[in-house]
Parts: C-alpha cells; structure tokens; sequence
C-alpha cells in the first residue's frame, strides 16, 4: 500500500526528470526550500546572461592552438541583449584585424559567449579539442573568440578567414535547470546573409544530463564530412548516421 501514498509517488517521479514537480504547499504557498530553490535557480541563470566572458583565461586553456580575439559591432552587454542585430555584426576593429589573417582552411571554429558566457568559460576549450579530434585530417584555422557573439557573427568570421565550413560553440540561453549549456552551429561557406535555416544545429551539451562533448563531437564529425562532401548545410542535411555510431555514455542494455 506504501505505493499508493502520494508522497512516494511524487519523490519517484522526481528522480526521472529535472522539473519541478510535486512541490507540494505550505498552507496557499509553495513549501519554502521549493522558493528558495527556484530564486537561487533564477539568479543562477540571470548571472549567466549578464556574466563577462574572460577571453585571456580562454585563450589561455586553449593553447598552443592559435587564437584570435574579436568582438561584435555591440559595445557592452547591455546594448548587446537589447540590440541582437549588432551581436551578429563585426567591430570595425575586428573586421580589420579578420581581414589581415586571412588563410584558407577547411574549419573555422568561433567561441563566442552568447547567453551564457558562464557556459562558454567551463566547458567551451574542452568541447573544442573534442571536436578538433574528431576532425583530425581536416585543416583548422585559427581559433576565433567573440564577444557580444550572436550564432550569426560566425558567417563574417569564416568568411573572411577562408573556412569551408564555420562552426561556431556558443553559450545557449539558460533555462531554470541547466545555466551552462552550450551549443554547437554548422554552417558550410559561411558568408554574411546566411540565415538560420542553412546551418545544423547540435544543442544541449552540458554535464548535468546532456549531450557530452564526446558525443557532440562525434554528432559534428559526421555532420561535417557530409557538408563538405554534398556541398550544402542546414534543414537539407539531416542527421541520419546509424545511433551506433555514437560513443554510448550508458552502461550495458537489459537483453
């Protein structure tokens, strides 16, 4: 009968998923710990928006790879989350700077902060040298990081240091579980104008239950020879690899 309680019910139901379920009330209220937890939950995603990214101390994790630092056409993070349009922009000082380092290459990788340069700064360098190993025979630029960085800033920057391909790891909008996730945009011959519907798109990737970057890395790693070889990128080219293909991150399967 111990299974009928509403109670257990409840507490099994939580451990299958991150929501918020089953908070029960206190009195017309929410119990206070489920409160506490929820601001705590939403400030945690408030600093992730408004957090600086550290562009040296990323650097710095990525050596010896070499990096370029740039910015968007946005000043500072206020105008930069009322303003998208400049965030897809290059700096006039950038835009200089790209020009001058032009080099033809298969890959150009961005890391820009998005909205969560929290994300960017935990895990962006780590995800980074998971994919470069996986593209192990391609030829890779120079490492670009942007900040103010919109998904669209990438198309500027491959273009004008020559990439086949962009792929841009950007901190994704943080949600009231996960503040830290990252995501991952391909887009082949990337060029100012691309729109949303010509890039791939692989999300989630994140330590708390999401997409590992072993397992984004592989996921990048047929997405982009398939780019490179049938010319094109976006809704045209679906990801259809055989599921086995992927590392598994999950102990041995019921017979």
């Amino acid at each position: 009968m111990s299974d009928l309680v509403p109670g257990d019910l409840w507490a099994r139901l939580r451990r299958t998923t991150p929501a918020r379920i089953g908070l029960g009330r206190v009195g017309h209220a929410p119990p206070l710990g489920e409160v506490l937890q929820f601001q705590l939950a939403h400030a945690r995603a408030r600093d992730a928006v408004h957090a600086a990214l550290d562009g040296e101390a990323l650097a710095a994790e990525l050596a010896p790879m070499p990096v370029l630092q740039v910015e968007s056409a946005a000043p500072d993070r206020a105008t930069y989350l009322r303003r998208p349009d400049l965030g897809r922009r290059l700096s006039v000082r950038s835009a200089a700077l790209l020009a001058e380092a032009g080099e033809r290459c298969d890959v150009v990788f961005v890391i820009g902060d998005g909205l969560s340069a929290t994300g960017v700064q935990a895990g962006a360098a780590r995800l980074l040298r998971a994919c470069a190993e996986a593209l192990g025979d391609l030829v890779i630029g120079p490492v670009v990081i942007a900040q103010q960085a919109r998904v669209a800033l990438g198309d500027p920057i491959g273009e004008a240091l020559g990439g086949r391909v962009c792929v841009m790891i950007i901190g994704e909008r943080p949600g009231l579980t996960v503040p830290d996730s990252l995501g991952i945009y391909l887009t082949f011959a990337p060029r100012t104008g691309r729109s949303d519907a010509e890039r791939n798109c692989i999300s989630n990737i994140h330590g708390a239950g999401g997409l590992s970057p072993a397992e984004a890395a592989a996921t990048l790693g047929w997405l982009l020879r398939e780019a490179l070889r049938r010319q094109l990128s976006g809704v045209d080219l679906k990801d259809d690899q055989t599921a086995g293909l992927l590392p598994s991150t999950q102990g041995p399967q019921p017979a």
